[in-house]
């Protein structure tokens, strides 16, 4: 099953991860950078950060002076997540594709999902539950793979289809295959709107400057193609 492949590749990848991720290019100087353009000042605020990993982006949030509460499919993950985060947050396992049972109604102002969306098949219960814990008028913001990019890096056929994909990753330690689906962009934007959502924003990002320094091969290719997408929606 794809989801326990998932699950049992970041575990592997867990310590790696962690170590790695304040100053891996594609994390720390293309996705969070622009992620969190999008995020805005979330001071005062209540933040879930839904597969949150080793606890990175909550630690940015918790020092912006959000309330941030994390979780993820990776038992190994949370781990990491509360050690980065001793004092402060909230982290649990769950999983993304799930009914989120253990969190009220009308909870946060904003919920934050990086770069997880595309380890799962089917968006529709995700989304609703992600505007079925936020606020009225409260944020989603997603950053995801671009869908024009997968359709290239995966030599797909089939453009229209939501497909199984997979790849081996070599910049966290031992090389490790990572399981996820591959979808089209109205596969990626009409989830929201038929389930509460209303599009903010829509931001297909450049690397910045500190990308060039570790990683200038890509960061040549980031400027004229991206490989991420991230998003903003309201919730209506």
């Amino acid at each position: 099953m794809i989801k326990e492949k998932i699950k049992q590749a970041y575990e592997e990848l867990a310590d790696d991860y962690s170590a790695l991720i304040d100053h891996k290019p594609h994390n720390a100087y293309y996705d969070r950078p622009n992620t969190l353009k999008l995020v805005g000042d979330v001071k005062g605020k209540k933040v879930l950060d839904a597969a949150c990993g080793p606890g990175k982006y909550a630690q940015i949030l918790i020092e912006k002076g959000a309330n941030v509460t994390g979780f993820d499919l990776s038992p190994k993950m949370i781990q990491h997540a509360k050690d980065r985060n001793p004092e402060n947050g909230t982290f649990f396992i769950q999983d993304l594709s799930k009914p989120f049972n253990s969190l009220e109604n009308e909870t946060f102002d904003t919920v934050l999902c990086a770069l997880a969306m595309h380890y799962i098949e089917d968006w529709q219960l995700t989304i609703q539950e992600f505007c079925r814990v936020l606020n009225p008028h409260g944020q989603l913001v997603i950053s995801i793979e671009h869908p024009f990019f997968e359709y290239t890096y995966f030599k797909s056929e089939h453009y229209f289809k939501i497909e199984e994909v997979n790849c081996t990753w070599t910049g966290f330690g031992k090389p490790v295959k990572i399981h996820s689906h591959r979808r089209p962009l109205q596969e990626c934007t009409n989830p929201l709107l038929e389930n509460g959502f209303m599009l903010n924003q829509i931001l297909e990002p450049k690397p910045v400057a500190a990308f060039e320094k570790l990683d200038p091969k890509h960061f040549k290719e980031l400027n004229t193609f991206p490989a991420f997408m991230c998003i903003s929606a309201i919730k209506q």
